[in-house]
Parts: structure tokens; sequence; C-alpha cells
């Protein structure tokens, strides 16, 4: 079932975000954001979203990039990985779709790493109907490339 987060599930989604590999200031900022948004600060247009069963499993954080037309960023997708191969990410990413093109979202951004250890992720961002539109080397460290994808969501 997918559905919005709720303040209850800050410990399970951190979690998810600590066992696919988040560094301990990663960890921290993650923390923060989602404090800041069930504490209050629950700007209308970014979201959310839990993937639950019996429990999250998943997770993904969308936000708006400023000063565009409706151009969104997906700064956080995530499934456990003793779930993930079951089709959960491809229908997390889809229902994130679904929901800004319902808001009248134009095109989805993603970004992730250019190391070897991410190849999984690129496919699955490929395999999911997006285009690589940039790469900006030695973006998060030397030698490790930001790679960013793009969707259009409405013709």
């Amino acid at each position: 079932m997918i559905r919005p987060s709720i303040p209850d599930d800050t410990i399970a989604l951190i979690d998810i975000a600590k066992t696919i590999g988040f560094q301990p200031n990663e960890l921290e900022a993650l923390n923060e954001m989602l404090s800041d948004y069930f504490g209050g600060d629950r700007d209308t247009d970014h979201f959310w979203i839990t993937d639950d069963d019996n429990g999250p499993v998943g997770v993904a954080y969308c936000e708006p990039e400023r000063m565009t037309d409706q151009t969104w960023n997906l700064q956080l997708i995530a499934i456990r990985p003793d779930r993930q191969g079951q089709g959960r990410g491809a229908t997390l990413l889809s229902y994130v779709e679904q929901t800004l093109a319902s808001r009248g979202g134009r095109m989805l951004v993603v970004e992730t790493s250019g190391l070897p250890d991410f190849e999984r992720t690129r496919t699955f961002y490929a395999k999911c109907g997006y285009e690589e539109e940039a790469r900006i080397r030695d973006f998060y460290t030397t030698g490790d490339d930001k790679i960013v994808y793009r969707k259009m969501l409405a013709d």
C-alpha cells in the first residue's frame, strides 16, 4: 500500500536509508528533513510517500525545483534491500509521477552517482523511462560524477 508518510514512519524511513548505504551525515540530514516536515513545516508542494507492507518498506521524497515551470526533483527513493527486485520501486516511482501529473507537474528530474555501485540504480531509471540528460564530472567527489535523468510527465 502506498500512502502519505506519517510521523510514526520516521524511524523506519531512516532505517531504510541506512540499509541502502546512507552515510551518518546523510542520515542526520534526513532525520532533520523529516522532523521539519512532521513538525509543522509542511510545505504543501513537497511530499513524502511511504510504501507500507505491515510497516514501511520504501520511501520517496519529491520537491519542486524553484524558479521553474512545474519541474520536480525526486530527491529520494528507496526500498529496503530485502524487498528490492519485486517491482516496488517502479510502482512507487509511478505513483510519484501520477501524483505530480495530477498536480500539473511537467517534468521529473532524478540524480544519482556515476560510480559502478550505482549501475543498478541507473538501469532502474532507464527501465522506468528516464533519459540521461546531464553528467557533472567529479560532482560528489573526485571520480564520482552526478548523473541527471529526466522524464516528461505531460506533453
